[in-house]
């Protein structure tokens, strides 16, 4: 019985398996975590250049 258990706590088959997996977990993660902080920013940039584009728009129309 402690041998089976000494086995399987030695077996390394499908360490990288899980090593990959939790590294890319990490950095989806770490993505959705940067993009989530940066969307009031953007959309910052977005109303100033919307702003800008519309200014534009009225000066070259009149």
């Amino acid at each position: 019985m402690f041998q089976r258990v000494r086995l399987f706590w030695r077996d390394e088959t499908g360490q990288d398996i899980v090593e990959y997996s939790l590294l890319i977990t990490f950095i989806a993660i770490a993505t959705m975590w940067m993009v989530g902080s940066g969307r009031s920013t953007v959309n910052q940039i977005w109303i100033g250049a919307n702003s800008t584009i519309n200014n534009a728009s009225q000066y070259a129309g009149s």
